[in-house]
């Protein structure tokens, strides 16, 4: 579904050249929930927004679906994109609209039918279960509240791939669970990738399948949270490795 071929991306700082992500390659199947883990600065969120090209790297290739991202017009890409969708820390909410307008958004700049819109929204806030908050605006809500119509925005177009760049940061661990939960359910109901950028352990042990270890910009290591034989090298992959927990299963579950 997702190919990156020695992917690369410098930046210019006032400090110099900044390699942000340098030779970076993984690939991702159809259907997977794949984590990116690493700690701060380790080039997590700028690989993930290769995917897309929000990032466009200064070498390499992007491959979604088999077409390569990097060899596309400005139109094509543009069209591309609409397979895909982002959820980010901070929710990125629109404040002046409702839960309702905010999934509304997405719809409009694609053009979807006016006369089907509502049902669309409808049915996304059905899926993160905010029906009842659909008049509310991002004020009125709680902080998971937030994520998941940011969630249900970015369904709105049914994507194939949801890109979450630490989508479970900026809530209350009681909260983690029910992201968690609604993502699971998402990839499992939907059949949608989901491409989680994350340091946090116990995210990555609850739902991710495969994972991608990162520092200094570089993937270092790639494996199965399912290969019981795998012998972990980094000191990340021994901590993933070192105590198994269940992915989530049932409601709000959490470890």
């Amino acid at each position: 579904m997702i190919v990156l071929n020695n992917v690369s991306k410098t930046f210019n700082t006032s400090d110099g050249p900044l390699a942000a992500i340098s030779s970076a390659s993984l690939q991702i199947e159809k259907g997977d929930i794949y984590g990116i883990i690493g700690f701060s600065g380790a080039g997590k969120s700028t690989l993930l927004r290769t995917i897309n090209l929000l990032e466009k790297p200064d070498s390499g290739s992007v491959l979604l679906d088999g077409e390569d991202l990097t060899n596309l017009s400005r139109k094509r890409l543009l069209k591309s994109r609409m397979k895909t969708a982002m959820v980010f820390q901070h929710f990125n909410l629109l404040t002046n609209r409702t839960a309702y307008e905010n999934v509304s958004l997405p719809l409009e700049i694609s053009g979807f039918p006016k006369k089907l819109r509502s049902q669309r929204i409808l049915e996304c806030l059905d899926i993160v279960d905010l029906r009842d908050k659909a008049s509310a605006y991002p004020a009125k809500l709680s902080g998971g509240q937030k994520q998941r119509v940011a969630i249900a925005r970015a369904l709105a177009n049914n994507p194939e791939v949801l890109l979450c760049d630490e989508p479970t940061s900026a809530v209350d661990p009681q909260t983690k669970g029910s992201i968690l939960y609604y993502l699971k359910q998402i990839n499992e109901k939907l059949g949608i990738t989901i491409v989680l950028v994350t340091h946090e352990m116990n995210v990555v042990k609850s739902i991710c399948q495969k994972v991608a270890v990162m520092e200094h910009g570089r993937i270092i290591e790639q494996f199965s949270m399912r290969d019981v034989n795998y012998e972990p090298q980094s000191s990340i992959a021994k901590i993933l490795h070192a105590e198994k927990v269940p992915v989530v299963e049932g409601e709000f579950a959490y470890v």
